[in-house]
């Protein structure tokens, strides 16, 4: 398998692709519309007398929901159809916004962009459709959330009809890169490519105004914000910070990254979790990978904290570049959940890394890549690898000391798991020191094909390697494809935890108090009453 070994060079190869995908896929999105919108009118026929509609339309919704956006910035395109139930043409007087010019709303009506329009024709038992979007500034209304409504009017007098357009528009704090004189943006260095030459990403370097993050508005970054040296990026419960395409935060040599979460009592709100996810707040962007870039912690960056995160949706949710001359913690990770990542959920690379009560789902290649050796100390953690966006290339877990020697990694209570037969990886360079070990650890690896027999990293009876091992055993999450990797009544995880940690981790992921004999994994299970 080939592994990732330069982070700067991955990202730079990585960007132009992502901003490839999303331009062609937004394209032909709207090409396809508009050419459905031609296709159905170039069929109308012009050639007969229509009767004036007396409001006999039926619709395809009575109200069109455009979800939320952020102030100024322009919604998804959404689809309104108007039928003809009739036996005969009509024409509708009018078709048009009750706020008329001065809405924030646009229409295309049969290919035409506007506010209002007369006479439309619809001939017997056909549709028409109407596409609507929205930009609104939220600013003059005083509010941080504000409900924009308006209708969309057919006919006239007694007869009109309607249909209710609905908006959330949020207020937000938008971090971007300046435009230079020439056009071009700012751009910050990240590495150096294999020909010795600088690679480099838009993106913009913090002021000290700027780093800390509070929960009163969101925030949207557009391309990379970056940490400077010997400064903290501080980020405090309860806030939201949602990253553009090819966007992230980069913390620098010598910086540092603090995130404050905290555990939340309602699991539908998460009041009080940090969040990072892409600035697409449309339901069917909820769940779409590779949305945004990474968090990228960079070598000579230490003492790190993350607690109560939700990543997802990104490329490579986190980025940890380490170096083991450097005794100091690079990173401190405890009751956070990273899924849905395009590639990684996490790449480490020669890391210091503590890591507690954390969920670590479905990627498109490897979960968790712990890789170019490093320190690694793992309890109450949950790796499930399941990923539901087509085919993936890796495991759950990954270890590989290729080029530096692996100090340690120790997963104790945890679980590895997946939808693959084998969800644990172990890449030994024997010119470095390999340790490694699993304690009360739920492991899937079914060798069915006997090609990891005799092999002495995967010798599940080695008691120096593995202790009190689950082997392929039956973990029962909740809905695994869609990263809800709670553990069932039916999992063999339940009560099979070393108690001895009770005293440091007395509770779960979620704030849940464990059992006296703990489950495995970052989730403790709670029976129903």
């Amino acid at each position: 398998m080939h592994l990732p070994l330069d982070p700067g060079e991955y990202l730079s190869k990585l960007l132009p692709y992502l901003n490839s995908v999303t331009q062609n896929f937004t394209k032909y999105s709207v090409l396809s519309l508009l050419f459905l919108s031609a296709l159905i009118w170039s069929s109308c026929r012009n050639d007969f007398d229509f009767e004036a509609n007396s409001g006999n339309l039926t619709f395809s919704k009575d109200t069109v929901f455009l979800d939320t956006v952020f102030t100024n910035i322009g919604s998804s395109t959404y689809t309104l159809k108007v039928y003809n139930g009739l036996n005969r043409d009509i024409s509708i007087p009018f078709v048009g916004l009750e706020n008329g010019p001065n809405s924030s709303y646009r229409l295309n009506v049969d290919g035409v962009a506007g506010k209002e329009f007369t006479d439309v024709p619809l001939l017997a038992r056909d549709s028409l459709f109407i596409f609507v979007e929205t930009t609104f500034d939220v600013a003059p209304t005083g509010e941080n959330e504000f409900l924009n409504t308006d209708r969309i009017l057919f006919g006239e007098g007694a007869s009109q009809q309607n249909v209710e357009l609905v908006t959330l528009v949020k207020d937000a704090i938008f971090l971007y890169p300046v435009t230079n004189a020439d056009g071009t943006r700012e751009t910050i260095p990240i590495g150096m490519d294999e020909e010795g030459n600088e690679i480099v990403v838009e993106g913009f370097y913090l002021e000290p105004q700027e780093l800390n993050f509070t929960n009163e508005k969101p925030y949207v970054i557009y391309g990379y914000a970056a940490v400077p040296s010997g400064n903290m990026l501080t980020i405090d419960a309860g806030t939201r910070v949602h990253f553009h395409r090819d966007s992230g935060i980069l913390v620098d040599s010598g910086a540092s990254l603090q995130i404050n979460g905290a555990q939340s009592e309602d699991q539908e709100l998460l009041e009080n979790e940090v969040i990072f996810e892409g600035d697409r707040l449309e339901p069917s962007f909820s769940d779409v990978p590779g949305q945004w870039g990474t968090i990228w912690i960079r070598s000579g960056s230490t003492n790190n904290t993350i607690q109560n995160l939700r990543l997802k949706n990104a490329t490579a949710g986190l980025i940890v570049e380490g170096n083991l001359s450097n005794p100091e913690a690079t990173l401190t990770l405890s009751n956070s959940q990273i899924t849905n990542s395009l590639e990684f959920n996490l790449w480490a690379s020669g890391a210091r890394i503590t890591a507690s009560n954390s969920v670590f789902g479905g990627a498109g290649a490897t979960s968790v890549l712990l890789g170019n050796g490093g320190n690694y100390q793992c309890t109450h953690c949950t790796f499930a690898n399941y990923w539901g966006n087509g085919p993936r290339g890796g495991v759950a877990l990954l270890l590989d000391n290729t080029n530096a020697d692996l100090e340690q990694a120790n997963f104790i209570n945890s679980i590895v798991d997946g939808s693959s037969r084998l969800e644990l990886s172990l890449i030994e360079d024997t010119n470095f020191a390999f340790n490694f070990s699993f304690s009360h650890t739920a492991i899937q690896f079914e060798d069915s094909s006997g090609s990891f027999q005799g092999d002495p990293l995967y010798n599940f009876d080695d008691e120096n390697l593995y202790r009190n091992i689950i082997l392929n055993g039956e973990m029962d999450f909740e809905a695994p494809f869609q990263n809800q990797l709670s553990i069932g009544p039916d999992s063999d995880a339940i009560d099979m935890g070393d108690p001895s940690f009770m005293v440091t981790f007395p509770n779960d992921v979620l704030g849940t108090p464990r059992d006296p004999n703990p489950d495995m994994g970052a989730f403790e299970f709670v029976p129903e009453n």
